[in-house]
């Protein structure tokens, strides 16, 4: 396994990219920062197994909490309120 680039509690930002094909980066998140809870492990990439590759190098796989308000235009809901996804290192950069 590579060197982890990111630790919980790193800031970071997904980047704001928007490739066609299959990738498994939500869209309303993309361009946003968060901050990193956790890692969930090393797995093959799926971006490239959708594609009948075998995926290889695997990649981290980090859970990223986010702050609803910084999500959703207008969010009304309490501001600690947050939301957690998981995004694989090769969509994420550290955050400004």
């Amino acid at each position: 396994m590579n060197a982890l680039r990111y630790t919980p509690g790193d800031r970071v930002r997904v980047r704001a990219a928007f490739p066609p094909g299959h990738v498994r980066t939500p869209y309303f998140v993309r361009g946003c920062d968060g901050e990193v809870q956790e890692i969930a492990g090393t797995y093959p990439n799926p971006e490239e197994l959708a594609y009948g590759r075998d995926g290889k190098p695997d990649v981290p796989l980090y859970r990223v909490s986010f702050r609803q308000s910084d999500i959703w235009d207008g969010y009304t809901g309490p501001a600690d309120d947050t939301i957690v996804i998981d995004i694989y290192e090769h969509w994420l950069e550290p955050a400004e």
